[in-house]
């Protein structure tokens, strides 16, 4: 196991005095209401956090890990450190931004390299492929709790999660990692909210898993592929879509887009523009999906499978 530490260097900002919450006028009681049930929450994660004693947040740079990162070491201060995994799978924009978030915000964080692209069943990209990969790092994040002295890992599943089909949350369990988000009973745009609150510039950060997600079940995955998609999803990011999605189908790259941005996307000159920066990366065909960005769109094959099977 490779571990690498950053120590950040900078103090905790104060949360910007235009997010703080603020009391409701006259008549919008519901309104009121809903801050007060906010504030709660955020009193629930803190005394989550604080009566863990000491964890380790695995930690992506997404905002629903950062904020719970952030939150962690406002609880626990140096009894707490994030743990970020790196493999060809984090596209190193990512890697980047998240190192910059937690030297920022002061927050400690190790590296730790994760090997799953080296496990067979990994390779496979079954329905399963996020469990593997999961498996792999809280295996790491074990080995390094007890090597210093933490007493819990927890990770940054919301309450909306457990309604979607993440495999990892399997592999979460299995090694006893704990939800303080879903203790606390946040959802995602309250996660968004109290980091805005906080004045965290990712409150509104897209959504974004890893790049094996972009590859279609049952092509393997390799470096070669990943690195296919990070380097086309940059090349959108470019061109000025910020939400988008490379979604690899071999020989053909199927492109999301947010479909605010489709009408743009499908003029002329930038849908040239596209084909003359991605066909070089090794594609054939490159497509624009007419239903635009969205998220888990591979799990689509899996759902018209499950369909076709004979009732038992």
């Amino acid at each position: 196991m490779s571990i690498q530490k950053f120590d950040a260097i900078q103090n905790l900002p104060t949360a910007h005095p235009s997010f703080q919450l603020t009391a409701s006028p006259p008549g919008r009681s519901g309104l009121q209401s809903d801050q007060m049930d906010l504030a709660a929450k955020s009193a629930k994660l803190h005394e989550t956090l604080r009566q863990l004693g000491s964890v380790l947040v695995a930690y992506s740079g997404g905002t629903d890990s950062a904020y719970l990162a952030y939150a962690a070491y406002q609880a626990l201060g140096e009894n707490m450190q994030a743990i970020i995994a790196d493999s060809p799978s984090l596209p190193r924009a990512e890697l980047a931004a998240a190192l910059a978030f937690a030297a920022d915000h002061n927050i400690p964080i190790q590296i730790l390299h994760t090997n799953e692209l080296e496990s067979p069943d990994y390779q496979r990209n079954d329905s399963q492929r996020c469990f593997h990969c999961k498996d792999e790092l809280f295996q790491q994040m074990e080995q390094a709790r007890v090597s210093r002295n933490f007493t819990h890992i927890a990770y940054g599943m919301n309450l909306d999660d457990r309604a979607e089909f993440r495999p990892g949350q399997q592999a979460a369990a299995q090694h006893h990692a704990v939800a303080p988000l879903v203790t606390a009973s946040l959802t995602k745009q309250e996660i968004r909210t109290l980091a805005h609150q906080a004045g965290l510039k990712l409150w509104d950060k897209p959504a974004s898993a890893c790049l094996a997600s972009r590859i279609e079940y049952g092509r393997p995955v390799t470096r070669e592929n990943l690195s296919q998609v990070e380097q086309a999803e940059a090349a959108l990011h470019a061109l000025g879509f910020p939400q988008v999605r490379v979604r690899h189908h071999g020989d053909l790259a199927r492109i999301e887009i947010a479909r605010d941005d489709l009408p743009r996307a499908l003029t002329l000159s930038v849908l040239e523009a596209i084909t003359a920066a991605i066909k070089p990366l090794g594609f054939l065909y490159v497509t624009l999906d007419t239903e635009g960005y969205r998220s888990g769109s591979m799990n689509d094959t899996l759902l018209a499978a499950s369909a076709i099977q004979p009732a038992r």
